[in-house]
């Protein structure tokens, strides 16, 4: 079946982004017994993907590249915050590296990388861990099907056979 909007899709992927000494790495992969199922044309993933699989049906490998402003926008480096030590209450501090999960005044959760520590702050970067990078994918399309009223009606996939989950 080929792809269309609210069909289902299964597909494996290799994304690689490129490194500090020039070539490419692989960050992250969905594999045949761990495909990435997702319903098509909802706006769960990057409106670019989705464009570059658009003709695609079940059984097709692909591979495209989106550069930085089609997948997660430019570094931004306006987007870092100082929080004060204040807000981890005497708790241990992060470290250096780690994620912390965020809420900005409206709810939305976010994470921040803890890129230092002041004397009374600690500076979070708060851009995507992809900003900046251009995606390089290359998979294959495992399965493609319509995808049921609940699946519609929820606005995301059941998984590939379109069953909940246990």
């Amino acid at each position: 079946m080929k792809i269309e909007p609210q069909s289902v899709v299964s597909l494996t992927y290799d994304l690689y982004v490129n490194q500090e000494d020039g070539t490419e790495g692989l960050v992250e992969s969905a594999t045949q017994e761990q495909p990435l199922t997702f319903l098509y044309g909802v706006g769960q993933m990057l409106p670019k993907f989705e464009e570059h699989l658009s003709t695609l049906s079940t059984g097709d490998d692909y591979e495209f590249r989106l550069s930085a402003e089609d997948a997660y926008g430019q570094y931004d480096e306006e987007a870092v915050a100082n929080l004060p030590k204040e807000m981890f209450n005497g708790n241990d501090l992060p470290e250096i590296g780690s994620t912390l999960p965020l809420q900005d005044n409206e709810g939305h959760h976010f994470q921040g990388q803890v890129v230092s520590i002041a004397e009374d702050s600690v500076i979070v970067d708060l851009n995507h861990p992809m900003a900046g990078q251009a995606l390089h994918f290359k998979g294959n399309i495992l399965n493609v099907r319509p995808a049921t009223p609940e699946e519609l009606s929820h606005g995301h996939a059941h998984g590939p056979d379109g069953h909940h989950h246990h």
